[in-house]
Order: structure tokens, then sequence, then C-alpha cells
């Protein structure tokens, strides 16, 4: 299992437009797991545009973008659409130029990361990619009709295993980068907590965890390592009950509510689970703002003593810890954008130095 030791990890939004500038950032703050960025300015790499590419029905007009099921053709997409996953499952080799590839109109931020990779002197420890999770952009993206394609039993099926694929198709083109560790593919997955919520109606818990559960089980199936995002506040026990190896959380603004669930989080630890620590904020920029590396380290500290108190040492919890912002910066200006990646940086220098010293 891979040991983080409070090594820096970031979430993939930058509010940037150039892609070489933005994994140049990256690169800097965080040399060891770097990741592809991200940058939502440009329309095609929004959270939920980004990996629909390849979704049978797919109709993009610029801003606006929606899936057609009523159009003539849509019953034979869905069968080519399950032959080619069919393939896929079977045959990995299929993965690499099928419609699950991501491609430069939604992903450039992927290939300018392989192209750095390729050409580094020094290997990372290993590399991050990301894909959003099935419950977000189902909920997020619409059929012709207004209606949330989560909803729909046979496009939420199709939607699952596409984001799967992606994810399977980045660990296969990652792989080689990683000089000690599996890739690691985050799911983006906010809405894993929201069910129940006035935007989730009518989504039990059983639907989020099955259609996550899946996105996980295939990353780790082709080698990688599972993580699951999530910015939101809500309801932590799918999270922490399911097979994920790393959770990525906000806790500056969330953290009390996330040890609420002791005896689903002590079960995630005890087996060896990562707990991404989104103690840098990203949500409110008068928190960026006020916030430093070294007020962010006490912060931090003390949450680790309560987490101690659950049976845990500091050592091992510290083991088992990454350091990261809350969220993606993609909604800040770039001067905070880069004091949150460089918070992130000094904040793990100064977990790591903690650790050696303790």
């Amino acid at each position: 299992m891979f040991s983080p030791q409070c090594r820096p990890i970031l979430i993939g939004s930058l509010p940037l437009t150039d892609h070489t500038a933005a994994l140049q950032l990256i690169l800097t703050h965080t040399p060891e797991i770097p990741l592809w960025p991200q940058l939502p300015k440009n329309p095609r790499e929004g959270m939920i545009r980004q990996f629909l590419s390849g979704f049978p029905g797919l109709i993009d007009e610029g801003n606006h973008y929606w899936i057609d099921t009523d159009g003539p053709g849509f019953a034979e997409e869905m069968t080519a659409f399950y032959q080619e996953y069919l393939q896929t499952v079977e045959d990995a080799a299929y993965l690499k130029t099928s419609r699950f590839a991501l491609g430069t109109d939604t992903a450039t931020g992927f290939f300018t990361f392989l192209s750095s990779l390729e050409t580094a002197k020094t290997p990372p420890l290993t590399v991050k990619g990301q894909v959003t999770g099935p419950v977000t952009t189902g909920i997020g993206i619409k059929d012709g009709n207004g209606n949330s394609i989560f909803y729909d039993d046979n496009l939420r099926d199709m939607l699952i295993k596409l984001l799967a694929q992606k994810a399977c198709w980045q660990v296969g083109e990652l792989r080689q980068f990683s000089s000690i560790a599996q890739p690691i593919i985050f799911i983006d997955e906010p809405g894993l907590v929201s069910f129940g919520s006035s935007g989730f109606v009518g989504i039990s818990r059983e639907m989020v965890s099955s259609a996550v559960a899946e996105v996980i089980a295939a990353i780790k199936g082709v080698g990688g390592l599972a993580g699951v995002h999530i910015c939101a506040n809500g309801d932590w026990a799918p999270a922490l009950s399911s097979s994920t190896d790393i959770i990525s959380f906000d806790a500056y603004f969330y953290f009390d509510n996330f040890i609420l669930y002791k005896e689903q989080l002590c079960a995630f630890l005890a087996r060896g689970g990562i707990l991404a620590w989104g103690i840098v904020p990203t949500g409110d920029p008068q928190a960026v703002t006020k916030e430093s590396a070294h007020s962010l380290f006490g912060k931090w500290l003390g949450q680790l003593k309560r987490l101690a108190a659950f049976g845990f040492s500091e050592q091992q919890l510290m083991t088992q810890t990454l350091i990261a912002p809350s969220c993606g910066t993609g909604s800040l200006s770039p001067e905070l954008a880069i004091k949150v990646l460089s918070m992130t940086s000094e904040l793990s220098q100064m977990a790591r130095a903690h650790r050696a010293n303790s």
C-alpha cells in the first residue's frame, strides 16, 4: 500500500487558460505526486462536460450540451457503446484508441502532462489523474426533456461505465511514470454525500454507493489506487464504507462533521485507508487571504490530536496522510490559487518535519 507520509497532493482545477503554465505551477509545488491540470475557463474542461465525450446521444453546442435520447440512431449508439465497453474490459489494449480515451479537445492538460513526464530527468513517486464521479455528472447532465440522466437506469449504467473506463484509460497511460506507487485516480464526487438533499430527491444511498463502487473497482482492477474527493458536507458513511484507498475531504470547514462518523472512520484507517486532509481552504477567498501555512499547521495539529484520540498514534495517522487543498482552485483568482498551492507545499514540509521529530 502507498505510504504518503504527509506529502502534498492537489485537486485538478486551476484558474488559468495556459496548460503549460498551469503544469509548471503543479510541478513546482507537488513534484513528488504531480497531476494533470484541468482549466475550467476553457468551456469543455468544466467539471461535468470534460468526461462526457463518447456518451451516446451527446449533443454539444458550445456552452449548452445534453443527451439526445430521441434521435433516430440512439438505440444503435447504445448497442455500439456496450460492444466497445465489453471489448475493452476483455482486452485492455483496446482502451488506448477507444471512445474511452481522453482527447485534446477536453483534456489538453493530460497530454501536456504526458509530454512533461516523458522528458523528466527524475520520475515522480507517483502521479495523479482524476475523473468526475457518476453521481455528480449524472445529476449535472440532462436529457432533451431537462431530466438528469442519473434517474434513468439505462443512462446511469452507461455513464458509470463511461467514467470507469476513462479512469482505467488514465491508469494505463500513467502507469509507466510512477516510480514507486501505482497511479492515483481521484473520483471527484461531492454528490456522494449529498443524497437526500433537495437537489437529489429520489436518489437513495444504494444508488450512489453502487455507482461509485463500480468506478472504484474498475480503477483498482487495472492496478490503480482509487481516491474519492468530496468537498461537500453530508453523510460520510458511504464514502468511508467504500473500498476506496484514499478519501479527500474538506478538513478546513467540515472536520467536525467528518469525525462524527467514528465507527466507519476508524474502520477505514484500520484497513490502511489514506486521508487527504483538505486543510488548505479554497472555497472562500477571504479564508485563503487570511490564512498562512503556519496558521493552518496549528489547525491541522489540533485535528490530528483529536483523531489520534480515537485510538491511533499520531505517527500512524501521519503515515496515512496526504496534505491537500479542500478543493480545486478554478474559482479563485490566479494570485490566490498560487497562494493555495504554496501553502499546501509549505504545510506538507512542516507536517513531514513534525513527523520526523515526533
